[in-house]
């Protein structure tokens, strides 16, 4: 998945911007009123100026103290009430961007979700978790201080000039002297620092990306002795995110005391202007005291509005990456309507072809039938193509061409998630979450009772060990069930299955990585869930699967041979040669 965005040179791309409000629509009644609370800061900050003004020249010279005492108690009140608008803008702007954030973040994951397993096979967990958590929360400050904050500021600039030109237009233009200085300036910095922050998200995928692999595979980079060669690829990607970071500093180190410097100047004009005026009688003193506020509220918003252009043009680039996620087509279509309570278990394939990529094709001509109730043994060496098998009956990817039926119906025709409910997986790599063992049984289907699972360890044989754990269901299991061994792991996986009470049942690879004694036991526990049920074994070991109705054997994503046990050695073809090999192995060792 690319990191960088396709258009990266709009800030208010139109298409980017109405999408993004989509979100926006079950709150619009609170969105219409942070934009009123905008207008109201922005006159309530612009009219305490020219009240000053009016105080000073017509009540403070005129000593009129009656005068003074009621403009103190108006200001008084203004200044309560600006505070009151800016607490509560402040609030419902941060509000609504985090009911926002929290919608966007619940409808992409749901989306990440039903994604086909083939877009994962190519996209970097860590990129779709900066999508997931970075750059949604980046819309939330496009709301809380990009969006509705710039057009605060603007608006702030519009009634400032807006008294300016009514109370006296030339001391306006004066002021205004270095406006074209400030402007150009802060379009330079606007542009540098875009280009900057787009680095910097990039720079934070690639770490998340590397962080998240590196960790996960930690005990691979410890047994190769590999520390320190990824050590120095991790500092190299993280100089890169320090480097655009610095370049982000730089120009605001750089972009903020110039503008400082030109504010100052127009106030330095201003006031030197503005005094001559006064000495010569053409200016009030309170037009003068007016227009040094008004000349530092009006930079002070021209200063902000670069870095608030900034946040909403990266929030900009966040949505439109955010939108190219949830626009990602990749998704197994889910059109069928065949719900059935119970299926009996008939497996076909009719001519079917697959490939990962292109034509490459993993899946050449595949026919077979299966059975309710029988169990079938797929053999062959790597990359036969035997777990594609699986894959495809499950539509964790789709078929190129051909058919797959279930009970005479194409899987294509049920809907997903009931055609998936009935089919149960073990796979090899068994993979646990955090939190209980009964959290991981029943993987948060409350309608499964603790009753349920006990009797499914025990059809299974895995009630003992489970029992001897501290909590026995309740124990926690750490992340990828650390602490657990690969044949606990595994029994826990028959047990997920078992409870779920398919009526089919894979087995991928299941007795591959444990001891003798443990695959004893394991051995048990396949035999159970096999019991009535359609069974498809995938193994290397084929001890194990010698008492399967049909064995498949597979090669280069063909069918070689198929038949049961005895048939195939007395054939003394490809099966028979595994065997025979296999065997000599055991009787070397």
């Amino acid at each position: 998945m690319e990191d960088k965005p396709q258009n990266t040179g709009k800030v208010f791309d139109a298409d980017v911007i109405r999408r993004l409000f989509t979100f926006v629509k079950p709150y619009i009644r609170i969105f219409y009123f942070i934009v009123f609370l905008t207008f109201a800061s922005a006159i309530l900050a612009a009219v305490r100026p020219f009240l000053i003004q009016y105080t000073v020249d017509n009540e403070i010279l005129q000593n009129d103290w009656e005068g003074l005492n009621k403009m103190f108690v108006i200001l008084a009140v203004l200044l309560i009430g600006h505070a009151i608008v800016q607490y509560l803008h402040t609030y419902f702007a941060g509000w609504l961007g985090q009911h926002v954030v929290r919608d966007i973040r619940v409808v992409l994951y749901r989306h990440i979700l039903n994604l086909r397993l083939k877009f994962f096979d190519r996209t970097p967990i860590g990129t779709l978790v900066t999508r997931n958590v970075s750059d949604v929360e980046t819309l939330s400050d496009v709301f809380s201080e990009g969006l509705a904050a710039m057009i605060g500021d603007i608006l702030q600039l519009v009634f400032i000039l807006g008294f300016m030109f009514y109370i006296d237009w030339e001391l306006a233009l004066v002021s205004l002297s270095t406006f074209p200085i400030m402007l150009v300036s802060t379009y330079i910095f606007k542009e540098k620092i875009k280009d900057t922050f787009q680095d910097v998200r990039t720079a934070v995928a690639r770490l998340n990306s590397f962080v998240q692999e590196h960790i996960t595979g930690m005990n691979i980079v410890q047994i190769f002795n590999n520390e320190k060669r990824e050590l120095e690829k991790f500092k190299e990607i993280n100089k890169e995110h320090t480097r655009a970071n610095v370049r982000s500093v730089l120009y605001y180190s750089v972009y903020f005391p110039v503008a400082e410097i030109i504010g100052a100047a127009g106030l330095g004009l201003l006031v030197w202007y503005g005094a001559h005026g006064v000495i010569e009688n053409d200016v009030s003193l309170g037009t003068l005291m007016a227009f040094i506020l008004y000349i530092q509220m009006f930079f002070r918003p021209i200063r902000m509005i670069a870095d608030r252009f900034n946040t909403l043009q990266l929030g900009v680039v966040s949505t439109e990456r955010l939108m190219r996620l949830l626009d990602s087509k990749e998704m197994i279509p889910d059109n069928g309507d065949y719900k059935p309570e119970k299926i009996k278990g008939n497996v076909a394939f009719k001519d079917v072809w697959f490939a990962y990529k292109d034509e490459d094709w993993v899946l050449r001509n595949i026919s077979l039938d299966v059975k309710a109730g029988e169990s079938v043994a797929f053999v062959g060496a790597t990359g036969a193509g035997k777990t594609s098998v699986i894959n495809l009956l499950n539509r964790f990817y789709e078929i190129n061409s051909g058919q797959i039926l279930i009970d005479g119906h194409d899987i294509k025709e049920y809907d997903l998630s009931v055609l998936r409910h009935h089919i149960g997986v073990v796979l090899q790599d068994v993979f646990l979450f955090s939190g209980t063992i009964a959290d991981n049984i029943s993987l948060g289907n409350k309608t499964i009772t603790e009753e349920q699972m006990w009797h499914a360890a025990d059809l299974v044989g895995a009630r003992k060990f489970i029992e001897r754990l501290p909590g026995g269901l309740h124990y926690q299991v750490m992340e990828r069930g650390a602490t657990l061994s690969v044949g606990q792991r595994q029994l826990i996986s028959f047990v997920r299955a078992m409870v779920y009470n398919p009526e089919i049942i894979i087995l991928d690879e299941a007795t591959s990585s444990v001891d003798s004694e443990t695959e004893e036991l394991i051995q048990y526990a396949i035999d159970q869930l096999m019991h009535g049920r359609t069974s498809i074994v995938i193994a290397h070991r084929l001890s194990t699967i010698q008492k399967a109705d049909k064995i498949i054997v597979m090669d280069r994503g063909e069918i070689k041979e198929m038949g049961n046990h005895e048939e195939l050695l007395r054939r003394d073809g490809y099966y028979a040669q595994l065997y025979h090999m296999q065997y000599k192995n055991m009787i070397d060792l």
